[in-house]
């Protein structure tokens, strides 16, 4: 998941009425689409002429630059294929992409956000079609880690997260940790933190010194997921959060939840966020943080090119925190999932381009651009000091640990606007810590109750 852009009215309150018709085919519902699948085949010459119609969010840092490369390689390969490309941010895409696949004319390939919000409200309503047959076309498990694919699995009824079938792959890969200032770090004699405490410890010292300690803006309301499970994971650790999110086990008022909550509080009361945080673009946060306004700033590694490009790539560092046992634990995972839609008339050719940019040649020129790719090869060596060797080594080291937790709003269908909108309470100070978490929690076993 990534940022936002302000929204079409006039497309919310269309997406708002598809909503309710999703939500109608919601968890216990009896209307899942079981899409019959035919031979699935890697020649896309025979496909004729084609014009594949493909909606991504890839609008952040580098994406942009390396979808177009990988696109015009794609289109140099297979003549035969017109890419019509349709990319949108993050909150956008969630919004438009509903009402896009309700259409009679859907696109052919999509990123669909993982979970039940998303991933599993589109298999319900038997919009996206299962890829497991392609998956053994193009040996995509022998390329992908397990648990990655995992991430992108449902059940075919749409009501079991990471089920037996697979509906997609990820190009990306996402962690979100805590970038902070080289300079301003040597300016006031600190290291990079490691911990929560070490990080408020050192927000403490900034904030003594005249220096804003974190940038952060939740006007998108997406920023306040992301700040949230960055630090519930550090204080949780990556289990029980994964457990919690994925409804194996835990409640979202444990202690450790609550005090994640009050953590954060306590940071805006203390002064470490920036001041009326619900009204500053997460673009502002970031430019704040960017034009050395700012000691940390909590965000995804999608941010690696932006940042690089303007403060330098080696005044930049990027880091995810450990647990108190020790243990690295951090939200994100991989980026959205590429899926192929159910009406789509060229499933074979939509799984061709799905498999082209996803392929290890892919992963090349997503790192050439500053990006960071699923499976980052194993002969990667960035140059020693950069951000991209501090964002390589992190995600080296939370994947080897096991540490990666799935993003929050995966948890429950409603799950994103109880999160955001309860982020944005706590934030202004108009919930408390536990009134925060119950909302959570409340969500949460009514959407257990339905499954």
């Amino acid at each position: 998941m990534k940022k936002s852009r302000m929204r079409l009215m006039a497309i919310v309150s269309m997406a708002s009425s598809l909503m309710l018709t999703i939500a109608a085919c919601g968890p216990g519902a009896s209307t899942a689409s079981q899409t019959k699948l035919g031979d699935v085949s890697k020649d896309v010459a025979s496909a004729g002429k084609v014009t594949l119609v493909v909606w991504d969010q890839n609008t952040d840092g580098g994406m942009p630059q390396a979808q177009k490369e990988l696109n015009a390689e794609f289109q140099k390969k297979y003549p035969n294929v017109t890419i019509k490309r349709n990319s949108q941010s993050f909150s956008d895409l969630k919004t438009t992409l509903k009402l896009a696949l309700s259409s009679n004319n859907p696109p052919d390939v999509v990123q669909a956000n993982q979970g039940y919000p998303d991933m599993g409200a589109f298999i319900q309503a038997g919009m996206i079609r299962p890829v497991d047959d392609y998956a053994k076309l193009y040996d995509w498990s022998s390329y992908y880690p397990s648990k990655l694919l995992k991430l992108n699995s449902f059940s075919k009824d749409g009501k079991t997260w990471q089920g037996k079938s697979l509906y997609g792959i990820s190009q990306t890969g996402e962690l979100v940790g805590v970038y902070y200032n080289k300079t301003l770090m040597n300016q006031l004699g600190l290291k990079p933190p490691t911990t929560i405490t070490e990080l408020q410890s050192e927000m403490a010292v900034a904030k003594k010194a005249g220096i804003q300690p974190l940038s952060f803006g939740d006007l998108d309301k997406y920023p306040g997921i992301h700040l949230f499970g960055f630090v519930q994971s550090a204080m949780a650790g990556s289990t029980y959060v994964n457990d919690l999110v994925k409804g194996s086990s835990g409640s979202w008022t444990s202690s450790a939840t609550v005090k994640a909550a009050t953590t954060i509080q306590n940071w805006v009361e203390k002064g470490y966020i920036t001041q009326d945080a619900n009204g500053v673009s997460a673009d502002s946060a970031a430019s704040d943080f960017a034009s050395g306004k700012a000691l940390f700033n909590v965000n995804g590694t999608w941010q690696q090119q932006t940042y690089a490009a303007a403060m330098g790539n080696t005044n930049v560092g990027f880091v995810t925190m450990d647990t108190k046992d020790g243990k690295p634990s951090a939200m994100g995972g991989e980026g959205l999932a590429w899926a192929i839609t159910s009406k789509s008339k060229h499933p074979d050719v939509a799984a061709a381009y799905i498999d082209f940019v996803n392929t290890s040649h892919a992963a090349q020129v997503l790192l050439k651009t500053g990006n960071l790719p699923s499976v980052l090869p194993s002969s990667y060596e960035p140059e020693k000091s950069t951000l991209a060797a501090s964002i390589a080594t992190q995600y080296r080291k939370v994947q080897k640990a096991d540490g990666v937790v799935p993003y929050l709003d995966y948890t429950t269908s409603t799950f994103y606007d109880t999160l955001t909108a309860g982020m944005q309470n706590l934030i202004a100070r108009q919930s408390t810590p536990t009134e925060f978490t119950g909302e959570l929690q409340k969500d949460y076993a009514s959407f257990l109750d339905k499954q």
